[in-house]
Parts: structure tokens; sequence; C-alpha cells
């Protein structure tokens, strides 16, 4: 007797081709009737099944490269995840690790600074009450301790937040203050409507500067006549004189004999800078006269009797060339030369010209007021600066990079006013895109200027702003 899970005979496959199941049918039809069939699977499973008592029963009767495809993918799944677990685990642990580390770093710098060691210690309480160097910290000159005196100058000073002590804290050499003459006293402003009774050159520059001065320059057992030797504000570099620039609004021939009133404070105790006839004596403070200051008073004996009120000459004046150069270069369209040029180019009555005929002789501006026939007149025996609008004179800077022409201008301009010992300053410079204007401030101090006429202090006095080529930069 057959059993059921006997292989099936030649005459049962046969059968089967007659079957209704027409997948079996086709395969047993088409041949395939040896162990390849699915009965032929079936069967053999069957009889592992019976061989193998430790099967388990409640296995699925599966072939077994279905049952291994199906337990390696199972596999791959598993390991895919502990792959991925592991991934995970691995970059959280590296950022636990790596904020430990920046935790135990912040840790110790506030450690440093709550728990300072032996040295911090001592310079962070150095000099303080009960500590090493009590009374050692300070000596009678160190009002400016630390600053070191740059070649820039205070343009437009007042409108600091802090006038005089910002710009010194800075290290410039030079501040400037526009006055304005009313009834018997002289305003410090920009324009009338910023005019106030209480910011007048006395408040502002004059008084100040006397308290500084009064400082730097006690009378101690070492130094028992302060004016015996003269230090200026800086005291990195003592001999080093301020330069204070007057800038006059109204009248010039009004304005003079108050602002030399004005400066006696300074004047009676040897602070300021004179001529004695045949040499200038160098103080710490050096008044110079520009705007309206008409050339005519400071060069006289009668009007300026002191000589310590120095002019600001006219720069575009003084351009020299290089030997076989003997004439300005020709105006182009970037550049303007300041002065007469520009004048001319101006139409039969235009506001200009109605402006400068109602005007007097020495309301002319800067450099243009009571001056001389001459370039050769300003010296340094009534002259200290030389100074021109870099927007007139020089004109704008195209394409991010200054002109040959213009370049010829600069240091023509340079060379003369050095050639006459006096200092060149340009006004009026570029102040936007920044990179433009560092390109500018760059080139001047390399071709020589000796002031940089600056509105932004920080920006100045930084270390970082030469070298640049553009104002994309």
């Amino acid at each position: 007797m057959r059993r059921a899970a006997d292989p099936p005979t030649a005459d049962e496959e046969q059968a089967s081709c007659t079957s209704s199941e027409p997948l079996l049918k086709q395969d047993a039809c088409d041949g395939n009737s040896s162990s390849h069939t699915i009965s032929t699977w079936w069967a053999r499973s069957s009889r592992r099944d019976s061989d193998n008592p430790t099967r388990r029963k409640d296995t699925p009767d599966w072939p077994r490269w279905m049952t291994a495809r199906r337990d390696f993918h199972h596999d791959e799944k598993l390991m895919c995840g502990l792959k991925s677990r592991c991934c995970a685990r691995l970059g959280l642990g590296t950022l636990i690790f790596l904020g430990l580390i920046q935790l135990f770093s912040v840790l110790g710098g506030l450690l440093i600074v709550f728990v300072p060691d032996g040295i911090h210690r001592i310079t962070d309480k150095w000099g303080q009450l009960g500590h090493i160097g009590q009374g050692l910290s300070s000596w009678p000159t160190d009002f400016s301790r630390g600053v070191l005196p740059i070649p820039c100058h205070s343009h437009n000073d007042y409108w600091r937040r802090v006038p005089l002590y910002s710009a010194i804290e800075a290290g410039c050499i030079s501040v400037e203050a526009d006055v304005w003459l009313f009834g018997e006293e002289l305003y410090v402003g920009h324009s009338l409507a910023s005019l106030t009774p209480n910011r007048t050159l006395a408040s502002l520059y004059v008084d100040p500067l006397v308290q500084i001065l009064e400082k730097q320059n006690p009378t101690t057992q070492f130094h028992p006549d302060g004016n015996i030797s003269q230090h200026g504000v800086f005291d990195t570099l003592p001999e080093q004189s301020l330069t204070l620039l007057v800038d006059f609004k109204t009248s010039g021939s009004a304005l003079f004999p108050y602002v030399l009133s004005a400066l006696e404070p300074l004047r009676s105790r040897g602070h300021l800078t004179y001529r004695n006839g045949t040499q200038t004596i160098n103080r710490p403070i050096t008044v110079i006269g520009t705007g309206n200051t008409p050339f005519s008073l400071v060069d006289s004996d009668l009007a300026n009797l002191h000589h310590d009120i120095f002019f600001d000459a006219p720069l575009a004046a003084m351009w020299e060339g290089l030997p076989g150069e003997t004439s300005t270069p020709a105006p182009t369209p970037e550049s303007l030369v300041y002065g007469a040029d520009i004048d001319a180019s101006l139409p039969d009555g235009s506001a200009s010209d109605r402006e400068q005929q109602s005007a007097s002789e020495d309301d002319m501006g800067q450099g243009m007021s009571g001056v001389a026939q001459s370039p050769d007149a300003y010296t340094s025996e009534n002259s200290g600066y030389a100074s021109v609008s870099f927007a007139q004179a020089i004109g704008h800077v195209l394409y991010g990079k200054l002109s040959d022409s213009q370049m010829k201008l600069i240091r023509g301009h340079i060379r003369g006013a050095h050639r006459r010992g006096l200092k060149a300053r340009y006004w009026e410079l570029p102040f936007w895109p920044i990179g433009l204007r560092n390109y500018v401030w760059d080139v001047l101090v390399k071709e020589g200027v000796d002031l940089l006429n600056v509105d932004d202090l920080k920006g100045a006095t930084k270390t970082d702003w030469g070298g640049k080529t553009g104002w994309w930069s």
C-alpha cells in the first residue's frame, strides 16, 4: 500500500497533465516530470520531515532555497538597522565629547578670571590699596598713558560725543574747531542752526587744554618750574605739539582779534608755538587759521603781534613737477585744478559769481582769503599747513583707482608743500565705500601726505586699512 508521501508514479504524473491546475499542468506537460516539479519538492520536503523527528512541527513546509532567501533578507535588514544605530551613537558620542572639551575650556577661562594665578593676581591688583605696588601705579603726567600720537587730523572734532578728548585718546595730533563770532563771543559749530550758548571756543578747547597741560607740567621738587620744560598732551611723546585748527566761519578780519584774545590763557602760560623772528619755537599747542582766516593778517607783525597764529596755505597753488615739468598737468574729466580754472568755467552771472562779488576780499574760504600774489610767499615762518579739497583738486576716483594724471597732481602738491616746509593735507576725502576710502588713505600716506583728514577715528587708527585696491575690497 502506497504512502501519501511516496513519490508519484509515471501514470500519476501523466494523469496530472489533464488536471484542472493550469500552472502544474504546464510544468508536467513540458516534460519537467523529474525532481524539479513542485510535487517532487513537496514530496522530498515531506520525507525530510518524517526522517527528522527533531524538526519543529510548526515550521512551514517551505522549500529550503526559499527559506534561506527569506532568512538572508531578514538578516540583511537587521544588519542595516544595527549599522544605522551604531553610526547615530558614534555621531552623538562625538558631539558630546567635543561639547565637553568646549565646556572645560570655558570653565578653565572662567577659572583664570575669577581665580587668577600668581602673576595675574599681581598685575590685576597692582597699585591698589593693600596690594603690591600700592601708590606706585600713577604719576603726574599719566593723563594720556599708553596713547601713541599718529599723523591724523580730527575733522569737525566738535561733532564727536566727547570733543578734543576723543581725538587725543585716538592719538590724533590735530583737531578742528569751526568758530563763529556773535557779539563778542566765539561759538563752535558746523552751522548756525547747531550753535548753542555754552559751546564756545573757550569751553570746548581752550579751557580743557589749559587743564590738561597744567597736569602735564606740574610743579614738583623734581620739576620746580613747570614752564622750564614744556610737555605736550602726549605722555609717550612729550615734544609732540597738538595743532588746533581754527576754521574762521564769519568775517575773517572781524574774527581775528577775538581769536587772538581767546588764546590768551594758553599764551600766558607759554603753551603756544610761536615765531621769534629767526626760528619757530615749538610748544605744546600750535594754532593754525583756516577758512576765512586772512593771510594778510597772519603775516602782519602788527595784527599777529606774538606770531602764534599760522596760516593754512593753498596746496593747489604749490604744485611742482619733476625736473623738466614746468606746468601743472591739464585738467581731465576726473580731475579739476583748484582755483581760477574752476571759477573761469562758471557762466557769467552765476550764483557763485554773485556770492564772491558780495563777499569781502578776506572771506574767500580756505587758503584764498587775503592771499599773497606768489605761492612762494607761504613758508614755515607764516604757515603750518598747506591744504586743499581732494574732491575739487583731484576729483572723483573712477573705477576704484586713481588715474595717472591724478597721481601726478598729488605728487606735485606734496612736493611743493614740502619744499616750502609745510605739511600737506587734503580735506573732503571720499568716505564711502569703505574700501575706496581705505585705498585713498593708503595712497596718500605712501605718497608722503603729512596728515590724514579723518572723520572715523577708529578706522584711521587701525593698522589694517592699508593695501586696498578698489571700492569692492
